[in-house]
Order: structure tokens, then sequence, then C-alpha cells
């Protein structure tokens, strides 16, 4: 995945998603997309981080945020707009996260032409509310 890609070319973005090198390591793939809204699972298997009680690491979580926040910014194309990164991420862990898998959901909360914010929920295989997150999520007008 090129991280310079145009933000505007969604089909390129999730075409490369579940091939992602981290991605796989980690489990995580891509299962609905929607205008403003993403679902991850990250299946868990014995190379997943664990952190108390066996439970799935809390850096792990973190990042399956970040990530279903970037798959929700990306899944409704910006022409003329380019990535510039997560500005800020914040994240609430409600309760150990155990299971054969984790789902993200994630919903653009307000769309800016530079600035996104972005609500993340973590549910374990069992539908328990696990984590929530938010994320703010900034891009750029592509130079021309």
């Amino acid at each position: 995945m090129n991280s310079n890609m145009p933000i505007g070319d969604t089909n390129a973005f999730f075409s490369h998603f579940d091939d992602n090198p981290f991605h796989r390591y980690i489990g995580l793939s891509v299962a609905e997309v929607a205008d403003d809204f993403a679902r991850l699972r990250l299946n868990v298997t014995d190379n997943t981080p664990t952190g108390i009680g066996g439970s799935v690491n809390g850096g792990v979580l973190a990042t399956v945020v970040d990530m279903a926040a970037v798959a929700a910014v990306f899944s409704k194309a910006m022409p003329g707009s380019e990535p510039a990164g997560t500005a800020d991420l914040s994240i609430t862990y409600l309760r150990q996260a155990h299971g054969e898998w984790l789902e993200a959901v994630a919903t653009v909360i307000k769309r800016g032409r530079q600035l996104s914010t972005i609500s993340v929920e973590i549910r374990d295989d069992a539908g328990r509310l696990c984590s929530k997150g938010q994320v703010l999520y900034a891009m750029r007008t592509a130079s021309a």
C-alpha cells in the first residue's frame, strides 16, 4: 500500500488493505464499507499480541481503532485531497477483549475539508462492547 495514495482512489486503498503485511500479521481485514462507514474484523490467532489475562493487547486495539477510522474516511472519495494522517486518537478500554474475533465499526461523525472526526466501537464475538475510540483524521489538498 502506498502511503501517498490519493484519498480519492478508494478502490486502490481497499483492494490492497487485506494484503498489507502488517494487517495480515495481526489478522485485520475489511468486512464492510459504505460512505462514511467501515467495519473491520480482527481474527485472533496465536500470532495476536496479548495483554492481561490473555486478552488482545491494548496497542493492537488502538491500531484497530486507527485503521477502522482511516477506512471510514477513505470510504467516501474526496477528489483533490490526499491523506495527511491521524491527528489525534483516543481509546477507552471498557473490558478485556477476548474471543475468536473482534469487530471494529467506524462512523464518520463530521467530515470537514481538512479534518474528519470518526467514532469507533470494538466488540467481541459475543457482541460485548470492549473499547470505544475517537479519531481526528487530517487531509490536505493535493498540490497541482
